[in-house]
């Protein structure tokens, strides 16, 4: 108990410090800020660490190092983040681009995973690295989910237009699901174990999914309704959320899914029931818990994020690696939403871009986060440790330049592609 508290005093300490810090000169967004700072932190520490001046796991940073962030996020906080970050999705909007969510969602991850594999092999092959093609498509399939906690939370700020916001913010709390269903398939071939086929696995990891939350939603909604108590309300969410996760995970379904499909339907609920809501909870303390336990949680998890640098292990072609991450995930994010775009039809793209424009913008808002590095840390359990090691610097490579770098330029981007669109628009009417 004395290591959990220890370790909670240290990360909400730097929470509060570089908020602060945040809040009174550079004034990024604030998760940025989190990752930013406390990675930097923790590099100092790994730099002592390597000159042989501090033993971390003697020192206070080690009680967060020592944290055991897949159980913490998976088995933990991922579901009550999700809920969180799909009750403040727009429902009317959200089914205005159920087509596009839906298509990005399912095949852009599948695509990004398979032509992040594929060119990551090459580049294995050049370097000796021993990776076979399924190994490689499963790194793909690490790091082409974007992550719905660093999407709702960072791109909500970068001012992009509503009917666009919702669906990248949909397509990053959907896509997780194909992520992981789509992870475990191509771990059953690393692992040369027989499993059901990839589209029965998809079918119960989304499908099976989808009619749990909503059966258990439907009646967890029902119970609230029948009191007027709103701190009833808020147990009756935290239990909708956890029931649901729980069975599917016990089920073989996608809790991820599920966790969003129960954010949405208590917010689509409430919403049809808002004037009645507003009766029985007037000062709002149904949104204020939802509001206070994403803030918190999401800080915790950008702190363990930027901190996630103390476990990054050496390697002869490091600098290669970092490189190849980079560019490796922008290309394929790029052709695998290029292509679904495609399918989706320019009438169906938000805001009037077309494929290129829209392509451009979605590539770079696809930020990684807390999800990839779970997924890459249980490769841990099968891996060889020289494999391992790869997966895990690719990861983190990735996410932190899809959070930083990205995250921090999103806005930046978004202008220049309207720009384009601006041009194109005033092109074609003078044409006409």
């Amino acid at each position: 108990m004395e290591h959990v508290l220890v370790s909670l005093l240290l990360v909400l300490f730097l929470v509060v410090l570089i908020s602060i810090v945040n809040e009174k000169t550079i004034r990024i967004s604030n998760d940025i800020a989190l990752v930013l700072f406390s990675f930097a932190v923790a590099a100092v520490f790994k730099i002592l660490k390597v000159a042989g001046l501090v033993n971390i796991r003697e020192s206070i940073v080690g009680s967060i190092e020592s944290i055991d962030f897949q159980g913490f996020l998976m088995n933990g906080i991922l579901c009550f983040m999700l809920f969180s970050g799909a009750s403040g999705v727009n429902f009317n909007r959200f089914v205005k681009n159920i087509k596009s969510i839906s298509l990005l969602a399912f095949l852009s991850t599948v695509l990004s995973s398979f032509i992040y594999g594929g060119i990551f092999f090459i580049v294995n092959m050049v370097l000796g690295l021993g990776f076979d093609i399924w190994l490689c498509i499963l790194l793909g399939c690490i790091v082409s989910p974007t992550d719905p906690i660093a999407a709702t939370s960072i791109l909500k700020k970068a001012g992009l237009s509503k009917n666009v916001s919702t669906v990248i913010e949909g397509e990053s709390l959907f896509n997780d699901g194909t992520g992981v269903a789509v992870f475990v398939a191509i771990k059953n071939i690393v692992n040369d174990v027989s499993d059901m086929s990839f589209p029965v696995l998809m079918a119960k990891e989304l499908l099976g999914a989808i009619a749990i939350a909503l059966a258990i939603s439907f009646v967890m909604f029902s119970l609230l309704r029948a009191t007027n108590n709103p701190m009833l309300h808020i147990l009756i969410s935290l239990l909708d959320v956890v029931a649901a996760y729980v069975i599917c995970e016990h089920l073989g379904c996608s809790g991820v899914i599920a966790s969003v499909v129960c954010g949405i339907f208590f917010s689509r609920a409430m919403s049809k029931h808002e004037a009645w809501h507003k009766v029985v909870d007037p000062k709002d303390w149904y949104e204020d818990f939802w509001h206070v336990a994403d803030t918190l949680l999401n800080s915790i998890l950008f702190i363990l994020i930027g901190f996630a640098i103390l476990n990054l292990p050496r390697h002869e072609y490091l600098i290669i690696l970092v490189v190849a991450a980079v560019v490796i995930n922008v290309i394929a994010r790029f052709l695998g939403v290029g292509i679904s775009s495609l399918i989706i039809g320019a009438k169906k793209i938000p805001n009037r871009y077309n494929t290129v424009e829209f392509t451009t913008l979605m590539t770079w808002s696809a930020l990684k986060g807390g999800l990839s590095l779970a997924l890459a840390l249980s490769t841990k359990e099968f891996l060889p440790e020289a494999a391992y090691n790869v997966v895990f610097i690719m990861t983190c490579v990735t996410m932190y330049f899809t959070i930083v770098v990205q995250g921090l330029t999103t806005k930046n981007v978004f202008r220049i592609v309207e720009k384009w669109k601006a041009k194109r628009i005033c092109s074609d009417n003078t044409i006409k």
